[in-house]
């Protein structure tokens, strides 16, 4: 196999900053491990939640969610995520809870039913919470006109406790982007946006029914630097169909001149049956389980060559981001920063997380608005946790962040019962692994270097509701 990234001169990025030399990167797999992938190639949860919400159900509702918010402690920090579920079109890989409109009414009508839910919720929050992050989801939030942005802020701040250095991010598809908007993001107080760019191949974003170019995605960021939002995340995808390394490798060398602080690398999910929009994929154009493990490895190693920390499972940031300087944590989006004591999720599917466990909204933009008008909340399902649960998913978010995990800790945290179950499960899991994945330390496992793309079979081991049967619902693990 030929160097996937050519050799090149020193040049500079968006920001003005040197990028290293492109060395050669070879990522041939040899049999060894060329057998190992195909043999461990299985669909299991990406765990940005434990339990994962596949098995939320209605025996949590909306009752649940006013005891559990009115027991939330005085001064609780609280982080906020609003999802906008709605695109002007409909990629054709997208999985996220959204529907295509051409039309703006529907847009302003949910807004009306956002803003009743944040009232509701609000004034079910403790009087002295204050809010530490924000998230605006999608969907595409730029889908808002610049006054709907500054109408949704200012809700937001009429009713929660935002800190003045709150971080705030929200997704942009730079297709819809406008100055306008990026001046109501700002004075929003937006501090970080998330791109997606999946890649800028042109084939491939024929295959996928997204056609993006790299110019208007630097227009975009442009626009945000230039009113001083100054970090940038950008996500890229592998698996993709018509997706070669030599694709990823021109499309890695176009984002690092963005200059990105933070790059999320996702494996794509081909899920037709449970996502109508994917049956317009054409199936026999995936890159199987080999070459997808190929493309990942080759995106991690030129982003180590640029300089980027890889954390965690697919995620990357300059030495200086704050994701990579401080503690990581894992929720629904992805890896983060945030330590808030409850997670509100607003608008239609929304998940939020509460001390005592998980609540999710109404999926269609109408029943959602239904159940808003009729009693201020929305939660249709959820899952409410035990001590097991909650020891379980400890180990489970320590080993996608740390790929390690302390027994003591979990000791400490949890005793009893929980506590003696993760500790049986670490025992087995060191006692049957044959793949080298995993090695003892004085008190708890590490994943070894071989093993941490592998991550997600060892967190399985501690998923008491895994279904073997399952697969069609989770995404393929390498």
């Amino acid at each position: 196999m030929p160097p996937a990234v050519r050799r090149g001169k020193v040049r500079s990025d968006a920001t003005g900053r040197s990028l290293p030399v492109n060395k050669p990167v070879s990522l041939a797999v040899p049999d060894a491990d060329a057998a190992l992938v195909a043999r461990r190639a299985a669909a299991l949860p990406r765990y940005t939640s434990y339990p994962t919400a596949n098995h939320f159900g209605a025996g949590v509702g909306a009752a649940d969610y006013r005891r559990w918010l009115a027991a939330l402690p005085e001064g609780a920090a609280l982080s906020l995520y609003l999802h906008i579920p709605f695109c002007d079109t409909l990629c054709w890989y997208c999985a996220c809870s959204t529907r295509a409109t051409r039309r703006y009414e529907p847009v302003a009508r949910y807004l009306d039913a956002l803003e009743a839910e944040i009232a509701a919720v609000s004034a079910l929050a403790p009087a002295r919470h204050r809010v530490t992050h924000i998230h605006w989801g999608g969907g595409s939030p730029d889908i808002l006109t610049p006054a709907d942005i500054a109408r949704l802020a200012a809700a937001l701040r009429a009713r929660f406790a935002v800190e003045e250095d709150a971080e705030f991010a929200v997704e942009v598809d730079p297709r819809l982007m406008t100055a306008g908007k990026a001046d109501a993001l700002a004075a929003a107080g937006v501090t970080r946006i998330s791109v997606g760019v999946q890649d800028f191949d042109p084939a491939v974003q024929q295959a996928i029914g997204r056609l993006q170019g790299v110019e208007v995605t630097r227009e975009a960021i442009g626009l945000f630097r230039a009113r001083g939002v100054r970090s940038v995340n950008v996500d890229l995808v592998y698996g993709l169909p018509r997706q070669t390394e030599a694709s990823l490798a021109a499309t890695v060398e176009q984002v690092l001149a963005l200059a990105p602080d933070r790059i999320a690398v996702f494996g794509y999910a081909h899920l037709p049956r449970r996502v109508a929009n994917q049956k317009l994929i054409d199936g026999a154009a995936l890159p199987g389980a080999v070459e997808r493990f190929a493309q990942s490895r080759l995106l991690a190693e030129r982003l180590a060559q640029a300089g980027y920390v890889a954390l965690g499972l697919d995620h990357f940031a300059r030495p200086d981001d704050a994701l990579a300087t401080g503690a990581l944590h894992r929720n629904f989006q992805g890896y983060t920063t945030d330590r808030a004591d409850a997670l509100i999720g607003l608008g239609a599917s929304a998940i939020g997380l509460m001390p005592r466990g998980y609540v999710q909204n109404a999926v269609a933009a109408a029943d959602y608005a239904a159940r808003v008008a009729g009693g201020g909340l929305a939660t249709v399902r959820g899952w409410a946790l035990s001590d097991d649960d909650r020891a379980r998913g400890f180990a489970i978010e320590r080993l996608m962040c740390d790929f390690a995990l302390s027994l003591d800790a979990v000791a400490a945290r949890f005793g009893g019962a929980a506590a003696a179950a993760v500790r049986a499960v670490a025992g087995s899991v060191l006692a049957d692994d044959e793949d080298g994945f995993v090695e003892r330390t004085a008190d708890g496992l590490r994943i070894t270097e071989r093993g941490r793309p592998f991550v997600r079979h060892v967190c399985a081991r501690f998923d008491a509701y895994l279904d073997p049967e399952g697969g069609a619902r989770h995404s393929l693990s390498v």
